[in-house]
Parts: C-alpha cells; structure tokens; sequence
C-alpha cells in the first residue's frame, strides 16, 4: 500500500523575508497561518525589502514569545533581542508597495525601526498588515477571491518531505527545507505527486494548489550564514529538471480555508487532481 499523506511541519515567517521557526498547531485565517508575514520591513521610500537584494536579512533568527516573538541577530550576540507583538497598533499608518502592490499598513514602533536598521546597516521600517487591508492573490488564479499577507503572491506554500529528499540526492548534498520556506510540510507519497493536486484536506481543512512555486535565488542562500552557494545549488540543479515556462519550480502555491486548526500529524488526503 502506498505512504499515508500526513502533516509533518509547519512554519510561521512572522516578519516577510526574515527566519521562521516551526510550531505544533497553527490557525488558518483568510489570508495564510495566523500571524504568518503579517509584519515588512521596507526602505526609506516605503518599498519592500527581501533576502533577494539584501541577503544579511537571513542573520535576522526568530523565535516564538508571549504574544510576539523575538529577532535576534545570529552573529551579532551584543545585541539584545527585540520583542514584536503579534499585532501592531494604528498609531501610524502608511502606504506601501510590494511588488506591484500598494497595501495599507501601520507603523512599528521607533524602537523596533532603530534596532533594526542597527542590524542591518541600513535605513529600515518594520510596518504591520492590519486585517482592513485588503491584498488578493493573482486575480487570474483566485475564483474565489482569497486574500494573503505579505507573502510572495499566495497565502501558503507546500513542500512534500519526498521532493526534498530527491533534490537533495541530484544535488549529493542535505538541503534544508528553510531553504524553501514552505508553511506546509507533508509526508508519504512519492516526490513531486503534488503537482498533480488541484484540491485536499488536511484533517477537515480544505485547501487548493494553484500552481508550482517559481523559485528564485533566495534558495541558493544558506539560511544560517546568509552566504550565497559558489554554484548556485540549489537552484541550479533544481533547474536542469524543473523548469516550466522558464521558472525552476518546487512546492505549491495553495489557498485554503478562512478558519481552522491544523496539527502536526494531520492526515492529508488529495480530493481530486488537475486535468
């Protein structure tokens, strides 16, 4: 018989672009896994910034707290870690634009703003998404009308433990699934089978691929060290045997249910499958 589908990981990325850190249960909200990217940190012209341009962000290591969680800085232990709360307040509003999007936010604090541009050695905001604002995924792609947070395009991402373990064989070395930063890990099943799925449950929770994951050069960043491969891996290998439309694809973009609870070792069953 074959692998049982099951739920073997989920991550949050509380602030987009930053570290995440795994957790045993987690909500489904309209637009992803509640408190999942609802924090940015953008420039001095309100833009939004990631690992792409500005790969020192990867030395930015989350951890979970009491109602927030705390940023530390990897290599630089002199600086105490800085609290966030989950969820800002509208003290200070602005507008910013992530990628051809311009969104509602509101201001950190002047404290958090310091702290992390000390960290990253440049001028930063950290600015918060508050449930008002109201950003669609890929009109395109979203009959039915689904929202995200600040993520890429689409309020989840799944990964499955067998493509894993099949890149990380061509590539003759381990890679760490944080390289990918999925919200959705399963098990069973052979590699890549999701690219088939157009809808499944996990537990009694509904959700829909919508398409595979163009990956960029994101993934060829060591999420520990920040430094870039010399050859580009994974992505290079990746590309040799993934590339559709001139994108290396891994995982899933999915959308999901408006509310829920997921949990660690929740069956996965698939619905019904592309045509």
């Amino acid at each position: 018989m074959p692998d049982a589908l099951a739920l073997t990981g989920l991550y949050l990325y509380p602030v987009k672009s930053l570290g995440g850190y795994a957790v045993p249960t987690a909500e489904a909200t309209p637009r992803g896994l509640r408190h999942d990217r609802r924090w940015l940190l953008v420039d001095g012209r309100n833009r939004f910034l990631t690992q792409r341009q500005h790969p020192e962000m990867a030395l930015l290591a989350l951890a979970p707290a009491h109602n927030g969680f705390l940023i530390r800085h990897r290599q630089r232990p002199e600086l105490l870690p800085l609290y966030i709360p989950f969820e800002a307040t509208p003290a200070r509003t602005l507008i910013v634009s992530i990628w051809d999007d311009l969104v509602f936010a509101w201001r950190g604090t002047a404290v958090a703003d310091a702290w992390l541009s000390d960290a990253l050695g440049r001028e930063v905001r950290l600015v918060y998404m508050p449930d008002l604002a109201l950003r669609p995924v890929e009109p395109a792609l979203n009959p039915a009308d689904a929202l995200v947070s600040f993520a890429d395009g689409y309020p989840y991402l799944l990964l499955g433990e067998a493509a894993l373990a099949d890149l990380s064989r061509r590539v003759g070395s381990a890679q760490s699934l944080l390289r990918f930063r999925p919200n959705l890990v399963f098990s069973g099943g052979p590699a890549y089978a999701d690219d088939t799925w157009a809808t499944f449950r996990i537990g009694t929770l509904p959700f829909r691929a919508v398409r595979g994951c163009g990956r960029c050069v994101l993934t060829t960043l060591d999420p520990a060290t920040a430094q870039k491969s010399p050859r580009a891996e994974p992505l290079r290998t990746l590309a040799t045997y993934r590339t559709v439309d001139g994108f290396a694809l891994f995982g899933q973009n999915v959308t999901g249910p408006p509310s829920g609870t997921l949990r660690l070792g929740d069956a996965l069953e698939v619905l019904s499958w592309r045509g």
